[in-house]
């Protein structure tokens, strides 16, 4: 089966974020004043996240996403892991991560069915990584992405937004990365969603900027990996890893969206940038059929705009934190 919506694109993707707590504090991510977090009966179980992620494989989705928070914070989640790649329908599962916990469970979660992970890392520098996750140890991340190599876990995707004056002095150190090791390397746009504390037109690197630094090493090469996704990617001459580049703001990929996202309190949201949701916490608790979570998807997938308009908005302080909508 093949899902499609009112603009006939094909939805066969689900992010999933199991939670919304962290062990990192970064700091375009999470205010000062830190956030309010959700109380522990908000949370979907993993048995209602694995029945909605069944309901979903069986209308076409084959793609599951794991986000957070911080997902290797929540207990069990190999459990998790193996139960949605139990999914009839299910191809492929990948997961969000800042790292720091990733060596400890990166065999576990490939033992598990993981095929995938995506680190998000900002910085390469010790006392920076410190300073923009407000405490955090760069050390653990780096075992971890070795850890994840090492259990198969491949390509190590990493994530690096780029913010001026802050960490865009290393935008050439992460593409050189791609000369060393199969590792690939995304630079996304820095998007007004998180800590307003931060954002500013200032901060922000658009893609065509990011692009002009790397080719400084050498031409870019475009490379096709996949039919859908909000990357473009790109290699640089004799490279064995790849250069990614997801431009939220200035060159739109919503042409090609293919997902829906789960936030950890049960809120189907069509867009990033939507404020729609469609709660499906109620039906799940009442037990509701699977008629009726079917229903509440496809009105998810009916609902999806044809693309956002964030880049036209004057006011942004109705945008939740990413780390209540999943990373």
């Amino acid at each position: 089966m093949e899902l499609r919506d009112k603009f006939e694109r094909v939805i066969d993707y689900l992010r999933i974020s199991i939670t919304d707590r962290c062990n990192l504090r970064c700091i375009y991510c999470m205010p000062q004043r830190g956030v309010k977090l959700f109380e522990h009966k908000e949370i979907l179980t993993y048995e209602e996240i694995t029945r909605v992620a069944g309901i979903a494989a069986a209308l076409g989705v084959r793609k599951i996403r794991i986000t957070g928070g911080e997902p290797l914070i929540r207990k069990n989640i190999s459990w998790l892991i193996a139960s949605l790649k139990a999914i009839k329908g299910i191809e492929d599962i990948s997961l969000t991560t800042n790292g720091i916990l990733l060596e400890k469970y990166a065999r576990a979660l490939a033992e598990a069915g993981l095929n995938r992970i995506n680190i998000s890392l900002d910085t390469l520098r010790p006392d920076r990584y410190r300073e923009i996750t407000r405490g955090g140890d760069i050390s653990l991340v780096m075992k971890g992405i070795n850890a994840a190599e090492e259990s198969g876990l491949l390509p190590v995707k990493i994530n690096m937004v780029p913010i001026r004056n802050l960490n865009d002095d290393e935008i050439s150190d992460f593409a050189r990365m791609t000369l060393t090791t199969p590792r690939h390397v995304r630079f996304i746009e820095f998007m007004p969603i998180g800590s307003r504390d931060l954002w500013s037109d200032k901060r922000y690197l658009s893609t065509d900027e990011l692009k002009k630094t790397v080719e400084k090493i050498s031409p870019l090469i475009p490379v096709r990996l996949r039919k859908r996704g909000p990357a473009k990617y790109f290699r640089l001459d004799g490279a064995s890893g790849v250069i990614g580049f997801i431009s939220a703001l200035t060159h739109h990929f919503c042409e090609d969206c293919n997902r829906l996202r789960l936030t950890a309190d049960g809120r189907l949201r069509p867009c990033l940038f939507s404020e729609t949701e469609i709660d499906l916490k109620p039906a799940l608790r009442k037990l509701s059929s699977d008629m009726e979570i079917e229903r509440l998807l496809r009105l998810a997938i009916e609902v999806k705009p044809e693309g956002h308009k964030i880049d036209q908005r004057d006011d942004l302080s109705s945008l939740k934190n990413m780390s209540r909508i999943g990373g």
